[in-house]
């Protein structure tokens, strides 16, 4: 335990201190990861176990995560509205590049490589690449926004420089994709992905997008077609075949991840799917560590032909990270974990410090009453952004310890 604690520490340092040397960019010889009968491997037929974090807090915002779930019980849209309440739209969108800009950077990757981790599942919120439907100049064509696409292209980058896999997970579907807002940032005011043709519509022509632009790259590690689906009887098993049809048009190459109804952990229904490179994922929180549990997926694996990955785990012990890495990799199911930064929080990699004034803030969303000044609101929130540069956060070395195991 001490000898991790120094190789940690001399890593974290060392990076700190050498953050702006050049890397170059690295081919992947090992090819694409794809599926080969109950196994994910590269292309040379070598099993890869997936060991990865997951990227939430990024392009969406989580209230709990934000530390605001008590005034933005419904999503991302809440937090902003909120927070434009206080300091208006142009001031709203210099605090949100600033975040965008500083939760993630290539100094993130190189810590993340550096620590074990061979894998990225990135959180993305599909306002970053296309508008809402309601925003449409032209009912049923699509915005394409040049943002979201150079924010994933950045990172993929990075993640070739370090040798990561990235994941891609459609964490916020068009409309939403589930009743709990935290998650999919659904908004009850309007239609979520399963009410509107619309928004199912632009899913699809979101990942086709995406499957064009990465098609030939060999550190996409795959696509998470849509994060924890929660809804009564969703037409899941209709939009993952659409889905598939429209990639494969276009990319033959890459791994697709299902996740199940409810939080991922329903795939009752779906199962068989017509094409080889796919893979069952589930999502995995608050249960004992045992075969049990999983006896399901097992079943299914053995069942269907197809590998499995436990795509999301966390908010718990380290002693109960540490026995779920074990029972996964015990079973040859790779991981991504939950998550790498949060605020005031031990559960994660990285915890984010609330700055002074913060408090004020959130009791005045939570409460309401004298209303903070708008300058000293702004400067929290830039705060807020500055404080989620890596060199400003708290290392929870013992989620590290637990996770990345000799």
């Amino acid at each position: 335990m001490i000898r991790k604690n120094i190789f940690f520490f001399i890593a974290i340092m060392s990076l700190a201190t050498c953050s702006d040397k050049s890397t170059t960019k690295s081919d992947n010889p090992m090819g694409f990861l794809h599926a080969q009968g109950t196994q994910i491997v590269d292309g040379n037929g070598n099993e890869v176990i997936l060991r990865g974090m997951g990227f939430g807090g990024w392009m969406v915002q989580e209230p709990y995560m934000m530390q605001v779930s008590g005034s933005a019980h419904a999503g991302q849209h809440t937090i902003f509205e909120n927070i434009e309440e206080l300091i208006g739209v142009e001031k709203l969108g210099i605090y949100h590049q600033a975040w965008l800009d500083n939760y993630c950077t290539e100094l993130d990757v190189k810590m993340l490589s550096n620590m074990g981790f061979n894998s990225l599942r990135v959180a993305l919120h599909y306002n970053q690449f296309t508008l809402p439907i309601e925003d449409e100049p032209i009912v049923g064509q699509n915005t394409w926004l040049n943002r979201g696409f150079e924010m994933t292209d950045k990172l993929l980058q990075w993640c070739e420089e370090n040798e990561i896999y990235l994941i891609l997970d459609l964490h916020a579907a068009p409309g939403g994709q589930g009743y709990d807002a935290n998650i999919s940032d659904y908004d009850p005011d309007k239609p979520s992905l399963w009410e509107s043709p619309l928004n199912k519509q632009k899913t699809i022509d979101l990942w086709q997008k995406l499957a064009e632009r990465y098609v030939d790259e060999t550190w996409i590690g795959g696509y998470d077609l849509i994060n924890e689906p929660n809804w009564n009887n969703p037409p899941l098993k209709q939009i993952y075949d659409e889905l598939i049809s429209v990639i494969r048009e276009v990319d033959q190459n890459h791994l697709i991840f299902i996740e199940g109804n409810w939080f991922a952990n329903d795939h009752s229904g779906l199962w068989p799917f017509d094409d080889d490179n796919v893979a069952l994922s589930f999502h995995r929180y608050w249960c004992d560590n045992t075969v049990e549990t999983m006896l399901s997926y097992l079943q299914a694996r053995t069942q269907y032909n197809v590998p499995l990955w436990m795509g999301e785990s966390g908010e718990n012990s380290n002693e109960w990270y540490a026995e779920a890495v074990t029972l996964l990799e015990d079973s040859n199911i790779g991981w991504a974990w939950w998550t790498w930064k949060k605020i005031d929080s031990g559960s994660g990699v990285y915890s984010i410090s609330s700055p002074a004034g913060y408090s004020q803030l959130q009791h005045y969303w939570e409460n309401g009453g004298v209303k903070p000044d708008t300058a000293f609101a702004f400067d929290v929130m830039m705060q807020v952004a500055e404080n989620a540069k890596i060199n400003n956060c708290s290392l929870n070395i013992g989620v590290i310890e637990a996770l990345i195991q000799d």
